[in-house]
């Protein structure tokens, strides 16, 4: 009790990551495999984060998500 008292107040840092998970087929996808199809759990609270595997670094933040939606547009238009 007291250890969810302290994350709601400080967060999670999430400093420890899993392994990248890629999913594949038309099965059930997590929210965080939609963007890249690959995703990472932090070890310490379980979030799940989009993580693309050929920059080789998790995308935690709304603007990084934008980037990399746009990198892809550009990268299709070429």
């Amino acid at each position: 009790m007291i250890a969810k008292l302290v994350d709601a107040v400080f967060g999670c840092r999430h400093s420890r990551y899993s392994f990248p998970v890629t999913v594949r087929g038309a099965g059930r996808r997590p929210q965080a495999a939609m963007l890249t199809g690959t995703y990472v759990a932090c070890l310490d609270c379980g979030r799940e984060f989009p993580y693309d595997w050929h920059e080789m670094k998790v995308i935690e933040s709304q603007s990084e998500r934008r980037e990399y939606i746009a990198s892809l547009a550009t990268k299709e238009a070429a």
